[in-house]
């Protein structure tokens, strides 16, 4: 084989990466959807078709890993190359973990859908909505090598976590006094920490962007200054107030 043959083929090989990992990112972001979409909208059908779709993600993470295997043994890549082959079996991983997630949330709903509907569903919906818009900006981070929108996704993790909170302290207080709703709200709590576990693999693709793009791990130091950078651009852009 060439060497010119060679570079093609490991040219061809890393855009097939990239598209696969977009890919990926797309299935698992639609995957989440439908799984809270079927709780909401009590549609079996529709949860039923979430699980199903669970293996769409395993197969893609097993071509990952084959690619990436293949473009190891081709050439011994190095700096940035070598960077995006691991980020990118790493992100893969993430990526068919929050597809498990959003099947087990299909699941339950088939089984949730079978007991009478209880109010505190509507507070997951808005769990997993925050969930989305993190895992499309973290996949717009990866496309753009954006590692500030990489940070900033990082860091709204913590907006997740207190959401979490907040649900499990309605349902608590819903099974105090509706002792009924005890075995649909307890479904939700393990809904809610599904989509909170999520959010954990989105942090972790945020990480994977940053280090493809810097060479580096993020540290605790990092999700300081990008805390404190946000804080310093609102008090920037808030109007002063009146004397």
């Amino acid at each position: 084989m060439s060497s010119e043959h060679i570079i093609k083929s490991y040219d061809e090989g890393l855009e097939h990466l990239r598209k696969l990992i977009g890919s990926m990112g797309q299935l698992a972001e639609t995957q989440l959807y439908d799984a809270v979409d079927a709780v909401i909208r009590r549609d079996s059908d529709l949860a039923a078709r979430v699980v199903q779709r669970d293996a769409d993600l395993d197969y893609l993470e097993k071509e990952v890993a084959e690619i990436v295997v293949r473009l190891l043994a081709l050439l011994q890549p190095v700096a940035v190359d070598l960077r995006v082959i691991v980020a990118s079996l790493k992100m893969s991983a993430d990526l068919e973990r929050i597809g498990d997630y959003a099947a087990n949330i299909g699941k339950r709903a088939i089984i949730l859908n079978q007991s009478p509907p209880i109010a505190p569903v509507h507070a997951l919906a808005r769990m997993s909505r925050f969930a989305e818009r993190q895992i499309r900006q973290v996949l717009e981070a990866l496309e753009n090598r954006d590692t500030h929108k990489a940070l900033v996704v990082w860091t709204h993790d913590e907006e997740l976590d207190e959401m979490t909170g907040g649900l499990f302290r309605e349902l608590i207080t819903y099974m105090m006094e509706d002792p009924r709703s005890i075995t649909a709200a307890t479904h939700l709590l393990f809904m809610a920490k599904n989509i909170e576990r999520i959010g954990d693999h989105v942090t972790n693709i945020a990480e994977s962007v940053y280090f493809l793009v810097e060479g580096e791990e993020l540290s605790a130091g990092a999700r300081r200054f990008s805390h404190a950078s946000s804080l310093s651009s609102a008090s920037e852009n808030s109007s002063p107030k009146e004397l």
